[in-house]
């Protein structure tokens, strides 16, 4: 959807709509730019309001003397003021200097130019400004550029990119989350210039990694961009037109893992795992008389080579790398539609983890495209055996089993491995439903079990 402003105006909330109305009133500008105008003119909610004056930070400062203001970005111009309770980022024009680091600005000049200003933004679709009283500046075309769906750098995106080598996972991101096109230039300059992104620090590369695997169209951005997602994460080179030479796959590794992430849930966590699953395979391959692959322990070393990418490559919470690498590392778990398999499985992983474990077979049925409705047939009565196991609420964990460790210790069974042994085993006979969840009949079994053990 895009809306036109030449007959519709953009609904400013009140909050940042006072903020405008006290620059203009102190004889000031103040516009509305960047994502904010981007996300109205794509008929989306903006999730924040970001300004831009012609008025120094001092000035800023004195307008809002009665508000609570935050020196976020002094020495770029941003001050935060805090309006009904919500932030709005109010920062003066600007022009940036040299970018040493391809990251930063070594310093930048301030300037009363609206038209500056917005000449050193990223991507047209970000340089666009909004004023309830002169209503849109689109110098760069940028709303005839969401309207068409392109992403295109503000003026030469060699220079774009040099400035700031984050910008290429931001076109990326952009171009994945949006749904929409890189521009040629633009597009060529990325591949130029990919290199540059060693340069970026990984926790701001990751922040835009997770978002762009999680966009509707990131596996044809990262086809299209192979080179940068290698730049990135140097090991999915190797999977890169890697044959797999077996009946069950008619892509080869790299392929068949872009099917895959485009079959998941848009979570980072499966999109991710999604990504790695495979990226053992190059290092393990081994092909029988006949010329068939295989790839015995590809799921341990990928979950290896995950591990080593979380370390080296990205930054994120242990919580979710180890989850990633957990969904890495049994993505061959079988799924066999039995309520005493299912049962099992959902011992060992938790309902969560089980269920990733099915979206991830799932998705990687659909990535192999070979014998897929069979599979997935199966897969669809695993998952509704799962649901009635847990509508059941059946013994599924050594709580819910109606005898515990004391219980057994006053049956003269001493604390200590034997004995979690002896629960462990209870809790998988009572779930192969060859044991009642019974206390007599644990009880019996349990002293059977201790008398097995000690003869």
């Amino acid at each position: 959807m895009f809306r036109d402003t030449s007959t519709e105006k953009i609904i400013v909330p009140g909050y940042a709509l006072r903020v405008l109305d006290l620059l203009n009133a102190s004889g000031f500008d103040g516009y509305l730019v960047g994502g904010c105008v981007r996300d109205f003119l794509m008929g989306r909610t903006p999730k924040d309001y970001d300004i831009a004056t012609n008025a120094s930070t001092e000035q800023i400062e004195r307008v809002f003397a009665d508000f609570r203001v935050i020196e976020t970005g002094i020495k770029h111009g941003t001050v935060t003021v805090i309006s009904d309770g919500k932030q709005i980022e109010v920062t003066t024009y600007r022009v940036d200097g040299t970018y040493s680091d391809c990251r930063h600005p070594d310093s930048v000049t301030f300037s009363t130019s609206l038209e500056e200003d917005m000449s050193r933004r990223d991507f047209t679709m970000n340089a666009i400004a909004y004023s309830p009283r002169t209503g849109l500046v689109d110098v760069f075309g940028g709303a005839g550029d969401i309207r068409q769906g392109i992403i295109r750098c503000v003026g030469e995106p060699d220079r774009r990119f040099n400035e700031d080598a984050l910008r290429i996972m931001r076109a990326l991101r952009f171009a994945a989350v949006l749904g929409f096109e890189i521009d040629s230039q633009t597009s060529e300059s990325i591949h130029r210039n990919c290199g540059l992104l060693g340069k970026i620090a990984a926790e701001r590369i990751t922040s835009e990694l997770f978002e762009l695997v999680c966009g509707k169209n990131a596996a044809h951005i990262m086809r299209e961009y192979s080179d940068v997602m290698a730049e990135i994460l140097p090991p999915l080179k190797d999977m890169f037109g890697f044959a797999q030479d077996n009946p069950h796959h008619i892509y080869d590794v790299w392929e068949h893992t872009l099917h895959v992430a485009e079959n998941m849930p848009p979570t980072v966590e499966l999109r991710m795992a999604a990504l790695l699953h495979d990226v053992g395979k190059p290092h393990c391959k081994t092909s029988d008389e006949n010329g068939i692959g295989h790839f015995y322990g590809h799921a341990d070393i990928s979950a290896e080579i995950a591990g080593d990418i979380f370390k080296n490559h990205l930054r994120t919470s242990k919580s979710t790398s180890d989850k990633i690498i957990t969904l890495v590392k049994n993505h061959g778990e079988t799924f066999i539609p039995s309520k005493k398999i299912i049962r099992r499985r959902l011992m060992k992983y938790g309902e969560e983890t089980i269920r990733q474990l099915l979206a991830l077979a799932r998705g990687d049925v659909m990535g192999q495209g070979v014998d897929v409705e069979t599979r997935i047939s199966e897969l669809d009565e695993a998952e509704r055996l799962l649901q009635e196991i847990l509508s059941q609420e059946n013994c599924l964990s050594l709580k819910a089993m109606a005898i515990n460790g004391h219980d057994l210790s006053e049956l003269g069974i001493e604390h200590g491995k034997l004995m979690g042994t002896i629960l462990n085993r209870l809790l998988e006979e009572i779930n192969d439903e060859t044991l009642e969840n019974n206390k007599s009949a644990l009880a019996a079994r349990a002293i059977e079990l201790y008398k097995q053990n000690k003869s």
